[in-house]
Order: C-alpha cells, then sequence, then structure tokens
C-alpha cells in the first residue's frame, strides 16, 4: 500500500512541478503578478504537504505539533489571501492591505492561543481555523458564481477540494502511525485537483492579459468581438444576413449598440482605455448573446447583433435588454499600456450604453439603410432613461422599451 501512497503523493508533487514552470513561462513574458500568484500558492501549498506529512525532521512529538500548528494557521492565511486576489476582491491597495493584516492577526491570534493548550490540541484548532478560512472562501466563492464570473464554480470546486485536503491532512497529522492509505489517496487526489482548479483561473487570466495587451496596442484594427482585424468582416456579415432574409422572407432582427461616453474616455485616458474598454464590452456580449446571433463591431463606439427568424419580437426585446444590462455595469479600466497595473494605473469607469433594436419584415428593405437606421436608433436611446429604442413597425414610430428585463 505504501507505493500507492508515493503515487498519489507524486502525482500531485509533479502537478506542483508544472504549475511553477508555467509560472516561469509567465514570468518571462513580463506577466509577473500572475507568475508571483501561481508560483507561491503552489509552493505554499506543497509546504504545507510536506510538513503534514513528516518530511522535516522533528524527533520530539509536541515539537512538531507545535510547529505544524503555526505552518496551518500561516499557510492557510497565505492561501487564501492569493485566493482573494485571484478572485479579484483586493484590486484596491487598501482593501489589499487591510486583507492581508487581517489574516495575519488571525493566524499570530490562532498560534497565541493555542501555545498554552497541548501541542494536539494547538494543532487541532490550527487546523480548525484552517478549515475556518476555507470555508469563508468557500462562502465568497459561491457567491461569485451565482452572480455570474465566468469561473466562478471552477473555484467553487478548488476551494472545496482544498477543504478537503487540508482535513485528510489534519487526519494524517493527528494520527500519523494508523492513518490508512486510503485517506493518503483522498487527500493527494484533492490537493491535486486544488492545483488544477487554480491553474484553469490562473491561465484564464494568462490569456486574458495576454489578450488584452494585443487589443490595447493594436486598437481599431483588432475587432474584439470577432477577434478579426478589421470591419469588412462585419460589412460581409451584414450581406449575407440579408441575403439569407430575401431568399427566405422570415423576420430578421437588428440590434445596435453604441457607447456614448468613448470621446470622453479617450480625452480623459487616451487610446489604451477605450481600447480596453471596447475589449471588456465585448467579452460581457460574448457571455450574454446567444450562440445563434452573429455579431461585429460598428464603427469606433458600437457593436452589432443581427438574429435571424425573429418571429417573437418578445425574445429579441429581451436580448436587447439583456445587452443593455449587461454591457452598463461600471468597469475598471487600465489607463496604461500595462496590462496588470494597479492602484493608480486603473479607474473605474460607467458605461453610457444606447441600444436600438429593430425588426425587418420586409424582404426588399436594404441592409445599409436598416442598419444605418438601428444605429441611429441607438444613438437616440442616449437619451432615454431606459438606454432602449425600439421600432414600432405598427405606429411605424421609435419608442422607448422599459428597462425592466423580469
Amino acid at each position: 500500500m505504501e507505493q500507492f501512497v508515493i503515487g498519489f503523493w507524486g502525482c500531485y508533487f509533479g502537478a506542483t512541478g508544472l504549475m511553477l514552470v508555467g509560472s516561469a513561462f509567465a514570468y518571462i513574458r513580463s506577466l509577473r503578478r500572475v507568475a508571483f500568484n501561481a508560483a507561491m500558492t503552489s509552493l505554499a501549498a506543497a509546504f504545507f504537504v510536506l510538513a503534514f506529512l513528516g518530511a522535516f525532521p522533528i524527533e520530539s512529538d509536541a515539537l512538531r505539533d507545535r510547529f505544524l500548528a503555526a505552518v496551518a494557521s500561516l499557510v492557510s492565511a497565505l492561501l487564501v489571501y492569493f485566493f482573494f486576489a485571484t478572485l479579484g476582491l483586493l484590486h484596491q491597495p487598501k482593501i489589499r492591505r487591510r486583507t492581508a493584516l487581517a489574516l495575519l492577526a488571525l493566524a499570530v491570534a490562532a498560534i497565541v492561543t493555542g501555545w498554552p493548550m497541548p501541542p494536539m490540541s494547538a494543532l487541532t484548532a490550527s487546523i480548525a481555523m484552517a478549515c475556518l478560512l476555507g470555508a469563508l472562501a468557500l462562502a465568497l466563492s459561491l457567491r461569485s458564481a451565482r452572480d455570474g464570473e465566468r469561473l466562478g464554480w471552477v473555484m467553487v470546486s478548488g476551494v472545496f477540494f482544498m477543504l478537503v485536503a487540508i482535513v485528510g491532512l489534519g487526519w494524517i497529522a493527528l494520527n500519523r502511525a494508523h492513518a490508512p492509505w486510503q485517506v493518503h489517496a483522498l487527500s493527494a487526489l484533492a490537493a491535486t485537483a486544488y492545483l488544477t482548479s487554480i491553474s484553469i483561473v490562473l491561465w484564464t487570466r494568462y490569456s486574458y492579459v495576454i489578450e488584452l495587451r494585443e487589443v490595447m496596442a493594436q486598437g481599431p484594427d483588432y475587432d474584439p468581438v470577432t477577434r478579426m482585424r478589421s470591419h469588412s468582416e462585419t460589412e460581409q456579415m451584414v450581406d449575407v444576413a440579408f441575403m439569407q432574409h430575401q431568399e427566405q422572407p422570415m423576420p430578421l432582427g437588428v440590434i445596435v449598440v453604441s457607447i456614448s461616453n468613448l470621446y470622453a474616455l479617450e480625452k480623459l485616458h487616451g487610446r489604451a482605455a477605450v481600447n480596453h474598454a471596447l475589449f471588456v464590452c465585448a467579452g460581457r456580449l460574448r457571455r450574454v448573446v446567444p450562440a445563434h446571433v452573429e455579431m461585429g463591431r460598428l464603427g469606433d463606439d458600437g457593436f452589432l447583433l443581427l438574429k435571424g427568424s425573429s418571429n417573437d419580437s418578445g425574445r429579441l426585446i429581451r436580448l436587447a435588454r439583456m445587452v443593455q444590462s449587461s454591457l452598463s455595469k461600471s468597469m475598471v479600466l487600465n489607463t496604461r499600456l500595462e496590462a496588470g497595473a494597479r492602484g493608480y494605473k486603473q479607474t473605474r469607469w460607467a458605461v453610457e450604453v444606447g441600444v436600438g433594436v429593430l425588426r425587418i419584415s420586409q424582404a426588399d428593405e436594404h441592409a445599409a439603410v436598416a442598419v444605418a437606421m438601428a444605429q441611429g436608433m441607438s444613438r437616440t436611446a442616449w437619451s432615454y432613461p431606459s438606454g432602449l429604442a425600439w421600432y414600432d413597425e405598427k405606429s411605424r414610430e421609435i419608442v422607448e422599451l422599459p428597462g425592466d428585463a423580469s
């Protein structure tokens, strides 16, 4: 059975080595914040595992339990701190400092509180504190997942596996001579799954930063929605959609999104901030728009959505409301080309969005005229409280749509 134990823990340390290699690669690409978070997470977790497996030769059982109690308190606080950073809760320097001090104070308090206790009781108390911190991280990740965070459930699973690994390693440390091999196997698999989940989140963050740098550097020549270099593909998309509409006269839904305050953003913070804003808006569009809806850039300040077979105008209106609600949320923008910048290099920006919604039923409608009309409606919607403008085919008037998406 000892071979099984060695094999499972060998798998975990192999995953740790791969994560460190990935961190070095990210550091070479000048993504130092991502590389630092990944390296420190993997090293801290590996140190925790090595200590609880008895890798450090400490002859006295009492001294060993005191040492493991300190390791459990300090390393769990460090892991939770880096998890908060990955979750995006530590953007502001003041919050970052307060969180670090609070976690450090909690770890020190656990060590000091456990000092008058017997060594094994102090170790048990420190393991319980680590589990409580893990439960806090699990609650925050659950809230993030319910709020629609793209990788929220990956983070939930990662924290869950971390809790399983902590409990298993605590069992091993408290019953070193009698811990069954199944506990070792479960703990090793949970620790490996935790590292894998964190690696997925950090890799997604890494690829996001790489893509963001390219967008901020290339500007309007790089389409953040379709991942194409120019607007010509959007024009081709419109021509194809209207040709299909003429061949099969099914109503065609046209939604145009226009952002009113991009010009002011450029004057205040430069073109790089505008490119970042367009990039974030495009990412939000991809998350909220169904796969069967075609998307493309329209001009320098807008996006075009085409929805075929729009017999149900209610669905088209609901889609427009979802788009307006998603894009109208404020965002944190980089004001310099360093994509990993924090603090004073970033600014919170409130997006002002107008959405024009048009349903085309006539087969002889010209593409350019319809798109121009929808774009004009989206600009008209800037003056509406809801930010939504709809063309009523019966009255042939542009009317405001209520913003309630219930």
